[in-house]
């Protein structure tokens, strides 16, 4: 098979040719269809702090991917060659992660533990089935999971790029009430064309929906200050994004709007089955851009570039 192989910091991808997965107990082959390129991977081949998340050396990358089940291993029970599934890329108690850990999706097969995937819903295609598992999966875990949004509940959105649009859709499906903001006016137009009730200038400005949560899916330290400033009297901010690794918190509002300020990171497998299921109601429309698989490297580099407008995913022949 050939794959997308990283060897290190401040060095290209190499497209390579190694032998096939083959499956060992509790594992599945997946021929990859689909897999999303994701700004981590841009931080990891630039800042050399990334390099103890790949403790085995050179590995293929791709931590979001979607495909067709090719083999089973021993003990597996609940899939079968020819169905369609996502993998959940990271195994929340012990951290092994597919393209840091272990050989990801930017290639043509990949072995995955079984208990990590889950069937891709007919009408759902592997595009979509690759970017739920990253974007998909973090949106909806700090959003339902983390930040405890139901029916009825009023959710603020901050940051309408990829992971946004899926929250957006997403809490618009589950009948939530959605208000929305970003510094791009383009990105402020997407929220209503996808059904935000209101889309606000700035993050103060959304104080007069009194939202029960909001998510900060941008994190630059000013956004999530902003954002207690903006939720109403015992709500919930969850930080997700993090375009700043630190912020001035107003200790002053937290204690007298008795607010909870929440992190949440990636998702479980149990967060993609709800994202699937959002997507089986045919009414989830996420932007997704589509390269080649042998164009990986370049996406990459439009990524590092910010000329994607969406989610990248890299399709197979």
């Amino acid at each position: 098979m050939r794959g997308w192989l990283f060897s290190g910091t401040n060095k290209p991808l190499e497209l390579i040719e190694k032998e096939d997965p083959k499956a060992i107990p509790g594992h599945i082959v997946i021929e990859v269809k689909a897999a999303g390129l994701c700004h981590s991977d841009v931080a990891a081949l630039q800042d050399p702090g990334w390099m103890p998340l790949f403790p085995n050396g050179p590995v293929i990358m791709g931590h979001e991917f979607a495909g067709v089940v090719i083999e089973v291993g021993e003990g597996v029970e609940g899939f079968k060659v020819g169905d369609r599934v996502g993998a959940n890329p990271m195994n929340r108690e012990t951290k092994v992660t597919a393209g840091y850990t272990y050989d990801g999706g930017y290639a043509e097969k990949v072995r995955v533990p079984a208990d990590q995937c889950v069937i891709i819903p007919d009408g759902v295609s592997f595009e979509e089935g690759a970017a739920s598992t990253d974007a998909g999966i973090t949106a909806y875990r700090a959003l339902f999971s983390i930040g405890q949004a139901k029916e009825g509940s009023k959710v603020g959105i901050i940051g309408i790029g990829g992971l946004g649009q899926f929250a957006l859709q997403m809490a618009l499906i589950k009948g939530c009430e959605v208000y929305a903001t970003d510094v791009s006016p383009e990105a402020r137009k997407l929220a209503e064309e996808l059904g935000a009730k209101k889309v606000y200038d700035t993050i103060v400005d959304m104080k007069e929906a009194e939202c029960d949560v909001i998510v900060d899916f941008a994190g630059f330290g000013q956004t999530t200050s902003d954002a207690l400033e903006a939720v109403r009297p015992q709500g919930t901010v969850v930080i997700v994004g993090m375009g700043k690794l630190e912020s001035n918190i107003n200790t002053y509002l937290m204690i007298t709007k008795e607010i909870k300020l929440l992190g949440s990171n990636g998702g479980s497998v149990e967060d993609l089955q709800g994202v699937y299921d959002c997507f089986a109601t045919g009414k989830m429309n996420p932007t997704l851009v589509t390269i080649p698989f042998e164009e990986i490297d370049k996406g990459l580099e439009k990524l590092k570039n910010h000329e994607v407008k969406g989610r990248l995913v890299a399709v197979f022949e």
